[in-house]
C-alpha cells in the first residue's frame, strides 16, 4: 500500500503486516483512523499507517480444501491463501497448555494452493501442490522433495503453448485402493506409483479446450503472467472407493469423465442439462453405491448464480439435478461441495457460497445446517471419525464434533416423547479444553458425548445416570440444579488456557425441549468435602470398558450402551487395560481414605463445641493437626494432603501406578485407621 500527503504529486510506502491487499476505509472525521483489509485479515492504524494492529487475532483464513490423517487426535489440512499449506491438530496432541495458540500450526509441502494431504500409511508423509508443482515432505527429516510433473517454467506462456495445463488449484488424490499410487492432474491424468519419481499420463485431453479460450490472462489490462490462470485444466478428481480403477474427473470448463478400467478408456459423461464452461468444483463418488457419484458445479463466475448439484447411479449414463432453486437450498446460491456421509447412505453435505445445507433423503430436500458457522463460503468438507471437518475461504476451518445423532434420527425419533441416541465410543484423553476465541482455537472438554431428544421439558427432575458393567449405578447427575439455559457441556464458563490448576467444575445437566447434548467428563463422585457436606465433583476417572447410560423423567426411562476406550497412543506407549484398571482401584482407595479423613475432621470439629470433647482440648487437637495442614507461610503438609500429593502423582497420566505411590498410600491407610481408634476412644464412634 502507497500514500500521499501531497494529493497524489507523491507516493510513499505505506507496509501492512500482510500482502494482497484488498480494501481501506479512512475514517472521515479522524482521517489518522484506518482499516485496512488483505488476505491475511484486516488491520487498524490509529496514526496514519505508521503501525497496526495484528491479523493473529482473527479466524479469517481462507482455506482453499480440506484433508486429514489417520492420527489420534487427527491433524488438519490446507491450503491458505496467500500464506502457505498448514497443519492444525482437530484436537490438543497434550494436556499441557501453549505459550500462544500459534504453536498448534504447523507448516506443510507444496503453497497457498494446494491441494495438502497425508499419506495413509504414514502420517509424517505429507503430499502436497503449488500451483501444479508436486513435493513429497518427510515431517520426520523436515525435507522436501520436488516431483514435477514436468519442470517446464510456464510463467508468461499461452496457455496453448504450455505442454500440460496446471492451474492454481490443481486437483490431486490418493488411492483408497493403494496408497502408493497418488494421482494428479492437468488437463490430462497423471498417475505415480512411486511417490512422485515417476509420472505416467493415463488419459487424454479432459477438458473442453476450446480454442478461443486459450489466451493469456487478464490480457489486455491486467496481463497475467503467473502460467496458473488456466480455464481449460481439470478441477475435480476422485476415484471410487468401492471399485478399484473408476475415476471419475470434472473440468475447469464444464466437461466430466469416467474410467471403468483404471484409466485405459474415458467416456464424457457430462449432464445433458448442464450449461456448459462452468467450474465442475467437486466430485464425490458415493461410499455406498457402485456407479454412483455426486457433483458440485459452480458458475457464478459467469454470472449464474445457481446452485448445481447432480447425481447419477449409473457411471454418468444419466444425473438427477437435485438443486432446482426450490427445494431447500435457494436459486442464487452457487454450490461448491457435496459429499454423502460414509455410514448414513443418502445424507448429503452442501457448501455452498454462503453456508451450509444438508439433505437426509439424498438431495431431494434441503434444509440449512449453519447453526453458529458463519455466514462464509465453505469450500470443502470432509466426514471423518463421525467428524464434520470443513473448510471456509475467509473463516478458517471448523468442526462439528460427532454427528452420530444425524446417522440415528428418523420420524420415529422426532415422534416419541424422548429419545437416548446411542453414543459413539468415547476416548479417555488429557487436554485442556480451550474457549472460543478470536485468537485461539476452540476445543471442547474431553468426555463422552451423550445426546438426547425431549419433546417437552420434563415436569420432574431429569436424571442422568452411568451404570457399570454389572449393573450397577456409579454416577448420577440431576437436571434439578441446573435447570434453563441451554445444555451446556462441562466447562460451560470460559477457561483461560494460561490458567493454573483449578478445581473440578461440577458437572450440570441443563434441557431444553429438542435435541440436547451432555458432555459426561467420565468421572465419579469424588471424596467428602467437610466444607460441602457432601463428595467432591473431581472424582476418579473410569477405567475403559462398557458401561450403560440412563436418563430418565415423568416416569419413563431410556438406556443406551457406552463404551470407553483408552487413547490409542497409550498402547504404543505400553500402557495395558489391567494398568487403567489398577489405577482406578488405587484412586477408589484414594477417594475413601481421603473421605474418611475428612469426616474424622469434621467429627473433632462437632466434638470441640461439646463439653465432653472440651475436656480433651488439647488431645482432640493434637490429632487434628496430623491431619489438617496449618495455616501460614509454607507449612508442614500432613496426611490429608499427603493423600492429594499421591493424588497428583498418580493422576498426571493414563498409565502404571508406581509402586512407591501405593506404598505410600498403604502406609497412610494405616496411620488414618489408628487415627479413627484414637479418636472413637476419645469421643465414641460414630457407628
Amino acid at each position: 500500500m502507497s500514500k500521499s500527503t501531497d494529493g497524489g504529486k507523491t507516493f510513499r510506502r505505506a507496509g501492512t503486516p500482510h500482502g494482497d491487499n484488498h480494501g481501506l476505509w479512512i475514517n472521515p472525521d479522524t482521517p489518522e483512523i484506518m482499516i485496512q483489509s488483505n488476505d491475511g485479515g484486516a488491520n487498524v492504524t490509529l496514526n496514519g499507517g505508521r503501525s497496526w494492529s495484528t491479523i493473529y487475532n482473527q479466524p479469517t483464513a481462507e482455506i482453499y480444501q480440506v484433508a486429514v490423517d489417520n492420527q489420534f487426535p487427527y491433524r488438519v489440512y490446507g491450503a491458505q491463501q496467500d500464506n502457505t499449506t498448514v497443519i492444525t491438530p482437530g484436537l490438543p496432541p497434550m494436556d499441557g497448555g501453549f505459550d500462544n495458540p500459534i504453536q498448534l500450526w504447523m507448516q506443510g509441502p507444496g503453497c497457498e494452493t494446494g491441494p495438502i494431504m497425508p499419506s495413509p500409511l504414514n502420517p509424517k508423509i505429507v503430499y502436497g501442490v503449488c500451483k501444479g508443482e508436486f513435493y513429497r515432505m518427510n515431517m520426520e527429516t523436515g525435507q522436501t522433495a520436488s516431483y514435477w510433473v514436468h519442470p517446464q517454467n510456464r510463467y508468461g506462456h499461452n496457455p496453448k503453448d504450455i505442454l500440460y495445463r496446471f492451474q492454481r488449484v490443481s486437483p490431486m488424490e490418493i488411492s483408497p485402493h493403494n496408497p502408493r499410487v497418488l494421482y494428479h492432474a492437468s488437463h490430462v491424468v497423471h498417475r505415480s506409483m512411486d511417490e512422485g519419481v515417476t509420472w505416467t499420463v493415463i488419459s487424454p485431453d479432459l477438458t473442453a479446450n476450446e480454442p478461443a479460450k486459450q489466451v493469456i490472462s487478464g490480457e489486455p489490462i491486467t496481463r497475467d503472467i503467473t502460467g496458473e490462470e488456466v480455464y481449460s485444466t481439470i478441477y475435480a478428481l476422485r476415484e471410487s472407493t468401492l471399485e478399484p480403477g473408476v475415476i471419475w474427473s470434472g473440468a475447469n470448463d464444464g466437461p466430466v469423465f469416467v474410467t471403468r478400467d483404471n484409466g485405459k478408456t474415458w467416456k464424457n459423461v457430462t449432464p445433458k442439462d448442464l450449461p456448459p464452461g462452468g467450474r465442475v468444483q467437486n466430485i464425490e463418488p458415493s461410499p455406498h453405491r457402485k456407479g454412483s457419484a455426486y457433483i458440485a458445479v459452480y458458475r457464478y463466475l459467469l454470472n449464474d448464480w445457481q446452485p448445481y448439484i447432480y447425481v447419477t447411479n449409473d457411471y454418468g449414463a444419466t444425473w438427477k439435478r437435485l438443486t432446482d432453486g426450490n427445494n431447500g437450498i435457494p436459486a442464487d446460491f452457487p454450490t461448491r461441495v457435496v459429499r454423502e456421509d460414509p455410514d448414513r447412505e443418502g445424507l448429503l453435505y452442501a457448501g455452498t457460497e454462503f453456508g451450509m445445507y444438508i439433505s437426509f433423503d439424498n438431495g431431494a430436500h434441503w434444509q440449512s445446517f449453519q447453526l453458529n458457522l458463519p455466514v462464509t463460503p465453505v469450500t470443502d468438507i470432509r466426514v471423518h471419525r463421525k467428524d464434520l471437518v470443513l473448510s471456509t475461504m475467509g473463516r478458517a476451518f471448523w468442526i462439528m464434533d460427532n454427528v452420530t445423532p444425524l446417522h440415528q434420527l428418523n420420524a420415529g425419533v422426532q415422534k416419541s416423547e424422548a429419545h437416548l441416541y446411542e453414543p459413539r465410543p468415547a476416548y479417555r484423553m488429557k487436554y485442556r479444553p480451550m474457549p472460543a476465541r478470536p485468537d485461539s482455537p476452540e476445543f471442547p472438554a474431553p468426555g463422552a458425548q451423550i445426546d438426547f431428544y425431549l419433546a417437552s421439558r420434563p415436569q420432574s427432575e431429569l436424571k442422568f445416570e452411568i451404570l457399570d458393567a454389572k449393573g450397577v449405578v456409579i454416577q448420577t447427575i440431576s437436571s434439578s440444579a441446573g435447570r434453563g439455559g441451554g445444555n451446556q457441556p462441562e466447562a460451560a464458563a470460559p477457561i483461560d488456557p494460561d490458567a493454573g490448576f483449578r478445581m473440578m467444575p461440577a458437572q450440570r445437566l441443563a434441557v431444553d425441549t429438542g435435541m440436547n447434548r451432555f458432555n459426561w467428563n467420565m468421572r465419579l463422585p469424588g471424596a467428602w468435602n467437610r466444607s460441602t457436606q457432601r463428595p467432591d465433583s473431581n472424582g476418579p476417572l473410569v477405567a475403559p470398558g462398557r458401561y450403560t447410560v440412563r436418563i430418565s423423567a415423568d416416569g419413563w426411562s431410556k438406556t443406551q450402551p457406552l463404551v470407553i476406550k483408552a487413547d490409542p497412543r497409550l498402547v504404543k506407549d505400553g500402557v495395558t487395560q489391567a494398568d487403567l484398571e489398577e489405577q482406578f482401584a488405587v484412586n477408589i482407595r484414594l477417594r475413601e481414605t481421603s473421605s474418611k479423613a475428612s469426616k474424622i475432621v469434621a467429627r473433632i470439629d462437632e466434638a470441640l463445641k461439646t463439653p465432653s470433647g472440651r475436656d480433651n482440648d488439647k488431645s482432640l487437637r493434637e490429632i487434628r493437626a496430623r491431619l489438617v495442614t496449618a495455616s501460614g507461610p509454607y507449612p508442614q503438609p500432613m496426611l490429608i494432603d499427603q493423600l492429594n500429593g499421591i493424588s497428583r502423582m498418580i493422576n498426571d497420566a493414563d498409565r502404571k501406578v508406581g509402586r512407591s505411590a501405593i506404598a505410600y498410600l498403604d502406609a497412610l491407610e494405616k496411620q488414618i485407621a489408628e487415627i479413627q481408634v484414637a479418636v472413637n476412644l476419645k469421643i465414641g464412634s460414630n457407628q
